[in-house]
């Protein structure tokens, strides 16, 4: 089973960039870093390797390079803010001109090359604060949920935290992440009552995330006629939201 986020008092982190030697050099940056002690859980060279990674576990932090081919850094932190839980910031570049873009979006810190171990280590101690602030627990985390996917040629742990809605389909149920589709054995009744915390009923077919909501607007169905939807963060497609609960729908949204 993946880790939990920080679980055992370790912030788990992903390193981006382009260079190997940049990449080796700030792992061995980061185990010499004891307050927080940081494992690196992953490691990527462009943005869609990183993307992969996100999407199919969880990190605390992403230390980044703004400079690299194909989508660069900042673009590639425009894509996390797609993710369900969204994780800390860091960038780590050769170049102090992006800085403002940086804290735009909502970098935690930006740090210039070669970096310093205590500059480094303070930058992970605002990560640190930012988790406490968020109620992560650091230390003795509770293991993390996940579904057991069943398919014809495997078995997968998806983590509920990816998880962006369930939706009735017939005698099964879809289980729709940012990064893919999958069938599950069981029913929106029991996902309901066992994830209570997490996910909302907006219709009789669907439970969505609540942490994945992104805006409420009107929808003209074809069969239904004029209704409301729901968009969410990671998914292009709308889900209708039934009249009984438009009002559960729009407090959230403006929690």
């Amino acid at each position: 089973m993946t880790e939990p986020i920080a679980a055992h008092g370790m912030l788990r982190a992903l390193v981006v960039d382009d260079e190997a030697l940049a990449r080796t050099r700030m792992r061995t940056l980061l185990s010499d870093c004891k307050a927080p002690a940081v494992q690196v859980a992953g490691e990527a060279a462009h943005a869609v390797q990183a993307m992969e990674q996100l999407q199919h576990q969880p990190f605390d932090v992403v230390l980044l390079d703004i400079h690299m081919p194909g989508a660069d850094g900042l673009s590639l932190a425009r894509m996390l803010q797609t993710l369900p839980t969204v994780p800390a910031l860091i960038f780590v570049t050769a170049h102090a001109e992006h800085a403002l873009q940086a804290f735009e979006l909502e970098a935690t810190d930006y740090l210039t090359k070669p970096v310093r171990l205590e500059r480094l280590q303070a930058a992970l101690q605002k990560v640190e604060r930012r988790l406490a602030a968020q109620g992560v627990a650091l230390a003795g985390a509770a293991q993390e949920d996940v579904l057991i996917i069943q398919e014809r040629t495997r078995t997968e742990r998806v983590p509920l935290r990816q998880v962006v809605y369930f939706k009735a389909e017939l005698k099964y149920v879809t289980v729709r992440t940012a990064a893919r589709s999958y069938i599950l054995d069981g029913s929106l009744n029991e996902l309901e009552a066992k994830y209570p915390q997490q996910f909302l009923r907006i219709h009789r077919n669907a439970l969505i995330a609540r942490s994945a909501v992104r805006a409420l607007e009107k929808h003209d169905e074809a069969e239904e006629g004029e209704g409301w939807a729901v968009r969410l963060h990671g998914v292009d497609e709308w889900l209708a939201v039934s009249r009984r609960q438009l009002s559960t729908v729009r407090s959230l949204i403006k929690a």
